[in-house]
């Protein structure tokens, strides 16, 4: 039986990328907003407040935190871009899914935040040259990275938490 906290596997850290892999990484990242869009789709206010698996979050704390956490990995790549080796700042992501904004904001505003979001985000990854991906973050729990690692990451983040929507809504036939 899959585990239900990993519906597309755990993510498979790698330092270096090829070119092709970093474009279709980009491209990944450009459609999560249009996919998790889709995937909420016709959902009711009940429905979103179901968790996606026992003691996992609500599936509206999870729209709520993939723009939380690409809003830091963007800030991650324009640091990484800027300083040398910067050593980012983690953030406690359980304690943001329970602040109020993620119980009161509608998951419109997270899905307008995210489309924005990643407009300007796309356009960074696509201006970047091979060697930018090779500069490096230093994060407090993980170690350095490339930005390649963290493009890998977040290609694989976006896709991790879209799946636990869906796969949700498949076991639950909606």
């Amino acid at each position: 039986m899959n585990d239900p906290r990993y519906p597309v596997g755990q993510f498979e850290r790698r330092e270096e990328l090829t070119p092709a892999e970093r474009r279709a990484m980009i491209e990944e990242i450009s459609v999560v907003p249009m996919r998790m869009r889709d995937a909420i789709s016709g959902l009711t206010p009940a429905q979103l407040d179901t968790r996606y698996r026992e003691g996992g979050w609500t599936l509206r704390q999870v729209v709520h935190h993939v723009p939380d956490s690409h809003l830091n990995a963007y800030i991650r790549f324009k640091l990484g871009l800027t300083e040398d080796a910067p050593t980012i700042k983690a953030y406690d992501e359980a304690r943001w899914a329970e602040l109020a904004d993620t119980h009161e904001t509608p998951v419109k505003t997270s899905l307008t935040m995210l489309e924005a979001l990643h407009d300007r985000w796309v356009r960074l990854l696509k201006s970047m040259k091979p060697a930018d991906f090779q500069r490096k973050i230093t994060h407090p729990e993980n170690g350095e990275m490339t930005l390649d690692a963290v493009l890998g990451l977040y290609a694989w983040h976006g896709r991790h938490h879209i799946a636990h929507i869906t796969s949700a809504r498949e076991r639950n036939g909606w």
